[in-house]
């Protein structure tokens, strides 16, 4: 199988490289990720245990990722049901507050039984996950774009100037 998908976001290559980075935040907003857990992170790369658990679907597999933050990561698998996993995250700023999002993905399955079982799963998962990525981003970011600042010494508080 094979996915590509190339998306906008209106936040920088930074913000969202670290959420693509996070996979021990994954279980927190990725509905089919039943456990993250990170075994090695440095400046160049990063390996997870990765639980896959869907619709009844249960795998795990682990991800030894090389990595030039915040635009470019690769995805290579260590160990699990796939004979083929290798992807790219691909991030280009585009301004300070904004970036283009390209993730490809081509996979297999080791087994024509894993392949039926948890193929149509994956590929959903695998077919939704840039966009899982912004609403995440949406979740962070805009929560902490939300605290409101104090208005400064002797503002009108009623007065806006927008108007």
């Amino acid at each position: 199988m094979q996915v590509s998908k190339t998306v906008l976001a209106q936040y920088s290559a930074a913000q969202m490289f670290d959420l693509i980075e996070g996979a021990e935040h994954y279980p927190v907003f990725l509905p089919w990720c039943s456990e993250a857990k990170i075994i090695e992170r440095d400046g160049v790369v990063v390996v997870a245990d990765v639980g896959v658990n869907y619709h009844g679907v249960r795998f795990q597999f682990r991800t030894r990722n090389p990595k030039r933050p915040p635009e470019w990561m690769a995805l290579r698998l260590e160990h699990g049901p796939f004979a083929r996993f290798e992807g790219e995250w691909n991030l280009k700023p585009l301004g300070p507050d904004g970036c283009r999002i390209t993730f490809e993905l081509h996979y297999d399955f080791k087994s024509t039984l894993m392949s039926k079982l948890a193929g149509p799963v994956f590929e959903r998962i695998t077919n939704t996950l840039v966009d899982a990525f912004v609403a995440r981003a949406d979740t962070v970011y805009h929560a902490r774009a939300a605290v409101p600042t104090p208005a400064p010494a002797g503002a009108d508080p009623k007065r806006s100037d927008m108007s």
